[in-house]
């Protein structure tokens, strides 16, 4: 891929990765539209683009985050018994709202790769992640719980929601934040959760790429890496977007993305079927 492309679908991972509006669905939906085959995930030539820019955008959410990430990785250390009882605590919410991810995703991905070629089935999953998100702020609990309040179960039924997103169009971040949600979560606890939640996943989505990357004899470009670089710089402004919105907007604040989804769906289904 060129520059001006690689720049491109950069920004856009970097923004639909973590904005609740599905990277995966707009991955599949735009080739086809902007009629660009080399935007393809699935080719071998797409590959190590891909790999560079899930890597970039999972630096981004650890350098946006590393207070909290440095206080899990420093849990066993802590010689106050509090602090170290709470920051274990975060790291196990965080590995058990992983955990039915990794496990799905190990179990289905055949079937879910299957998806990837279908741009309508994923135009369609985009209306239905926007129709869920509208529910969802209507449906909600009184979001009065800080993250803190977060048991076990509850990581769990959030990772559960996790696995929605392993379908091309349904956002990673909307459906664990709709978990959140439902839970009585305040929409920037909800939201800090899923971002926490997001980091393991897309490094890990990098990184199972890697031996893929190396079967196949492709190698990293000096493209791919300004592209990494794009894509994590994107994605820690739209994080800190993302962050500030949900803490100033507790009341619908999902409306926006869900509305951008359903008219992004219909319209990408129109252009597709012309």
């Amino acid at each position: 891929m060129g520059l001006i492309s690689t720049i491109i679908v950069a920004i856009i991972q970097g923004i639909t990765e973590l904005f609740p509006i599905s990277s995966l669905g707009h991955a599949v939906v735009l080739p086809p539209l902007m009629r660009l085959s080399e935007m393809d995930i699935t080719s071998e030539a797409f590959l190590p683009l891909l790999v560079v820019l899930h890597l970039g955008t999972a630096i981004a959410l650890l350098i946006y985050f590393w207070r909290d990430w440095l206080a899990i990785t420093t849990a066993f250390f802590d010689r106050d018994p509090e602090k170290r009882r709470e920051q274990l605590r975060l790291l196990l919410l965080v590995v058990v709202g992983t955990v039915p991810a990794v496990i799905a995703g190990f179990l289905l991905e055949r079937h879910v790769r299957a998806m990837f070629g279908s741009a309508y089935l994923a135009a369609f999953f985009l209306i239905v992640n926007g129709v869920l998100l509208f529910a969802v702020e209507r449906l909600k609990q009184e979001g009065r719980n800080p993250m803190s309040a977060l048991t076990l179960k509850d990581a769990a039924i959030i990772g559960i929601w996790q696995c929605l997103a392993l379908i091309p169009g349904i956002s990673r971040s909307g459906a664990t934040i709709a978990g959140g949600l439902l839970l009585g979560l305040r929409h920037e606890a909800a939201t800090r959760f899923s971002l926490l939640l997001a980091t393991p996943i897309i490094f890990g989505a990098g990184v199972l790429e890697v031996p893929k990357l190396v079967k196949s004899g492709g190698h990293v470009t000096g493209v791919a890496l300004i592209g990494g670089v794009v894509a994590g710089l994107t994605a820690f402004v739209a994080t800190a977007i993302l962050m500030r919105w949900m803490k100033s907007h507790e009341f619908k604040a999902l409306d926006p993305f869900a509305y951008y989804c359903i008219g992004f769906g219909v319209l990408s289904l129109i252009l597709l079927a012309i």
